[in-house]
């Protein structure tokens, strides 16, 4: 039996346990939940998942979702 671990790592290497499988290129808040678009504002944090990677170990899979800041001049591109 294996379990699998998804985590989220974020630019400066902490990581958090989530429930959530992101894609790449998706657009997520500080806890990893998907922004809706166009984002509320551009005066925000937010990360954009550009790798993802799979580690397995006996009986266990870690699922590592590493995240990238995305910049204010980006995120206002977003909202028009």
């Amino acid at each position: 039996m294996t379990t699998e671990t998804r985590w989220i790592v974020y630019p400066d290497g902490d990581r958090q346990e989530t429930q959530k499988l992101l894609r790449v290129d998706d657009i997520v808040d500080m806890n990893g939940f998907a922004l809706a678009m166009p984002p509320p504002s551009e005066r925000m944090i937010a990360y954009r998942v550009f790798k993802i990677r799979r580690v397995e170990e006996r009986g266990e899979l870690d699922v590592l979702q590493y995240l990238e800041l995305v910049p204010a001049a980006e995120l206002r591109e977003l909202r028009f």
